[in-house]
């Protein structure tokens, strides 16, 4: 070994994350309100870039009846071109020479289609006059509502005040957070005073608010419909051995039978313990759906992009050309070509991200068609190699894909996560069952029990081996218990007094 300083070259090989490619795979796992935000973004630093709209439509059959090809090319999306070196192949998202200019697979099935109308197209699914906003009935807000009763029913000035204070306190579910004390601090008055008027606030519609605990929420409630008594009083205080189902131990501290117990608690179901959420309605934002797909008459299913979703972007040409000829500093040359490079990469990811959605979304309704066909029982086992081979992609494009993004089926809205399940084994070294579909077949044996005949998890097992499903009795309880069921012991305790 000499010890000496020496030249050595060395020649390998490494994959270089470019911004390019590391924005390309961004796309690939934003949803459509992410991606639509990320656009809209872009839009604002980029002013090559313009948003596709009617006037830019107008433009494009000017542009056709003139044959004008530098226009058309200002207000077509291009075309997806293979980028050169190793970021595809790292990146998976190629186009596939199958799919022609709209994204469709020329060398599909029979029986089945892949669409996606490329620029300003919409789908059949979608109802040009649905708006949910149009939907919404106009409601009086929980805080107006009890302003309202303020105002009638307590006349001094002072304690409208506290009562003001004591309203801006409520959280979410219509408890009282904070303390009286503080309270009477910060508004300099006595705690007792304000104590008095929490007390009145709590008689106000609807039942229960104001509430400091579950307990007193439960208890304002029925002091309501006048069914407080010591019985349900003292309920009301082993709440916890309620939680636990100790209902020997709750028949005898309330000193009555299961037959009034089970009353009891069936008044208490009926109970709201968040009573605000009956005000303050919020509009839930409807999950849009990536993928639509519809059932063919004749047999197969028709599956394509929700074009409502995709952002559709245009690089102005001719502006770029205009202002290219205008730059004279080599500074201002270098901002206009790294603003072109940019506009034309993010036009060619977009378009390379809704193919690729495509391409997934067309082979997990191939592979999971009889769950679409029968239901959840006929859900197969899916893995996200099974999906990648078929498409020649690599696993983790897939997971990209699948992740936030939803397909609306005649069956309801999925999330493309959800077709992926593990295998449970057959008993009969048949094929292999979805854990997805042995959780819903638990689900309706447990539905199904007898009160007096309450399935064990011993017996589950057995029942599905029977039927062909080879499970562990720790799976059926793991699976039990992520379906929120309670043991066997609990629900004898509850069938046996009627709940």
């Amino acid at each position: 070994m000499v010890l000496a300083p020496r030249l050595d070259l060395r020649q390998s090989q490494t994959l270089v994350m470019t911004p390019q490619l590391q924005q390309a795979i961004k796309l690939l796992q934003l949803s459509n309100l992410e991606l639509s935000a990320y656009v809209e973004q872009e839009l604002e630093q980029n002013p090559l870039l313009e948003r596709e709209d009617s006037e830019n439509d107008q433009r494009l059959v000017e542009s056709e009846n003139r044959g004008d090809e530098e226009i058309r090319r200002d207000v077509e999306v291009p075309l997806v071109d293979q980028a050169p070196g190793s970021e595809d192949s790292a990146l998976d998202i190629e186009v596939d020479n199958q799919f022609n200019h709209d994204g469709a697979s020329d060398n599909v099935e029979e029986g089945w289609q892949g669409s996606w109308e490329g620029r300003g197209g919409r789908s059949d699914f979608l109802d040009d006059d649905s708006d949910l906003a149009q939907t919404v009935a106009s409601q009086k807000s929980l805080r107006d509502h009890l302003i309202d009763q303020l105002n009638l029913d307590i006349a001094n000035a002072g304690d409208r005040m506290i009562g003001l204070h004591l309203i801006d306190m409520l959280n979410e579910a219509g408890w009282l957070s904070g303390n009286i004390a503080d309270v009477a601090t910060r508004l300099d008055c006595a705690p007792a005073r304000v104590e008095d008027v929490l007390s009145r606030l709590q008689a106000f519609d609807p039942p229960g608010i104001f509430a400091r605990s579950l307990k007193e929420c439960l208890a304002l409630q029925l002091k309501d419909k006048d069914r407080l008594d010591p019985a349900m009083q003292a309920l009301l205080d082993n709440l916890e051995l309620l939680a636990r189902r100790d209902m020997t131990g709750l028949m005898k501290i309330c000193g009555i039978d299961a037959e009034d117990l089970a009353d009891m608690i069936g008044e208490i179901r009926a109970l709201d313990p968040k009573p605000a959420l009956a005000f303050d309605h919020e509009v839930t934002q409807a999950i849009v759906p990536d993928v639509l797909m519809r059932q063919i008459k004749g047999g197969g299913w028709i599956v394509e992009l929700n074009n409502d979703t995709l952002p559709r972007v245009l690089i102005n040409t001719r502006y770029h050309s205009e202002i290219s000829k205008r730059a004279k500093k080599r500074e201002e040359k270098q901002f206009i070509a790294e603003r072109f490079q940019s506009a034309n990469w993010l036009v060619k990811s977009l378009h390379q991200r809704a193919t690729t959605i495509l391409k997934v979304a067309t082979e997990i309704v191939r592979q999971q068609e009889a769950f679409f066909e029968h239901g959840v029982a006929h859900l197969r086992p899916l893995v996200l190699r099974d999906i990648a081979n078929v498409i020649g992609m690599h696993e983790s494009t897939v997971s990209r894909v699948t992740s936030n993004k939803y397909m609306s089926s005649p069956r309801g809205i999925y999330e493309l996560k959800y077709f992926f399940t593990q295998a449970i084994a057959s008993a009969e070294g048949g094929e292999a069952h979805s854990a997805e579909s042995v959780r819903h077949r638990i689900k309706e044996l447990i539905d199904a029990e007898a009160p007096k005949d309450i399935l064990s998890d011993d017996r589950l097992v057995e029942i599905l081996k029977k039927e062909g499903i080879d499970i562990a009795r720790r799976t059926v309880a793991k699976y039990r218990e992520s379906l929120k069921i309670a043991s066997s012991v609990q629900r004898r305790r509850e069938k046996s007094i009627g709940l």
